[in-house]
């Protein structure tokens, strides 16, 4: 995700890092030059008498075609900006109820860093499904032996920390660490985590109807190839310029809502998850460190100094480890 100033109108206008120019450029050329050589065929044809019933389109009958086609360009990118707003709210709403999942499970228990671990390797475990990768890469600090073992024996690998955290509660259950008021509203935020984290599977294994896209690009082309036989007669040597424009216009907002009609990618307008599980893993940490002083009372034991290192150190995953 980039950040941006959205009070500098120059500055963002003339933006090309994150825009779609870099991917739509070559079309644009390519019906730019499509368009100079209708110009010239008709200019060489006049004389002749050539293309007389080809060229001098009633503009009005293609401004009908252009309508329809900016009426479905524009409900596709509501669509994938829909689809982009619903994974961010997801996210936040496992943000949230990550802190609140540490910070009832920290005040009634005293081993609290291990619930931090099993909160932050969660996140760090659904941002890499999301982005197609598997496995328990970078949980090392967080997680267990035993809890990365079922990592990777996961198909799905944020399920198997989910389970284990699951695990975790029952264990305080079982041992009258935690009454089953606690029980249930600990498995309620687990819950709305575990939802949150199916609203954006369902967002990354459901793309837009193929049906719906491809006539989207296919009525992009037809207006695009009769555009010329409307404009040379009228706009001369201008029909090439304006096709530039009009290209540009119509290939741009199509390949926008193409990027974030999946925002958990890597590309530069996705969603910045990394900094979710950097927010997670700090708010967790904290959390966890604070219940610890609360019910030790003491000097900072080997754990505590290891949240205390997660606030204040440049390594952004160096977090709560006991």
């Amino acid at each position: 995700m980039i950040e941006y100033n959205r009070y500098s109108w120059w500055k963002t206008a003339f933006s090309w890092r994150g825009t779609a120019l870099s991917r739509i450029a070559g079309r644009v050329l390519l019906f730019t030059l499509y368009a100079a050589t209708v110009q010239l065929a008709y200019i060489a044809g006049v004389g002749f008498g050539l293309f007389e019933h080809v060229f001098g389109i009633d503009p009005v009958a293609h401004s009908v075609l252009g309508s329809l086609l900016g009426f479905l360009i524009v409900f596709r990118m509501n669509a994938s900006n829909a689809r982009y707003w619903e994974g961010r709210s997801s996210w936040g709403q496992i943000i949230n109820s990550s802190r609140n999942l540490v910070r009832i499970g920290s005040e009634y228990s005293k081993d609290s860093q291990e619930l931090a671990g099993l909160v932050t390797g969660y996140s760090i475990c659904l941002r890499r499904s999301l982005q197609g990768l598997r496995g328990s890469e970078d949980t090392e600090l967080y997680l267990s032996e035993e809890v990365r073992k079922s990592v990777d024996s996961f198909g799905n690998s944020p399920t198997a920390v989910t389970a284990a955290t699951s695990s975790w509660i029952a264990d305080r259950y079982h041992a009258g660490v935690f009454n089953e008021v606690i029980v249930r509203q600990l498995e309620e935020q687990l819950s709305k985590i575990v939802d949150s984290q199916g609203a954006c599977e369902k967002i990354q294994k459901t793309p837009l109807p193929f049906v719906y896209v491809v006539m989207v690009k296919q009525l992009i082309v037809a207006y695009l190839l009769t555009l010329p036989a409307v404009l040379c007669e009228r706009c001369g040597w201008w029909s090439p310029l304006l096709m530039a424009v009009v290209s540009l216009g119509l290939f741009g907002m199509e390949e926008a809502s193409v990027e974030i009609e999946d925002p958990f990618g890597t590309d530069d307008n996705c969603l910045d998850m990394q900094a979710f599980t950097l927010t997670i893993a700090r708010d967790a940490g904290q959390l966890a460190r604070r219940a610890t002083k609360r019910s030790m009372k003491v000097q900072p034991t080997v754990s505590e100094s290891a949240l205390d290192l997660h606030s204040k150190s440049s390594n952004p995953y160096q977090l709560v480890q006991q």
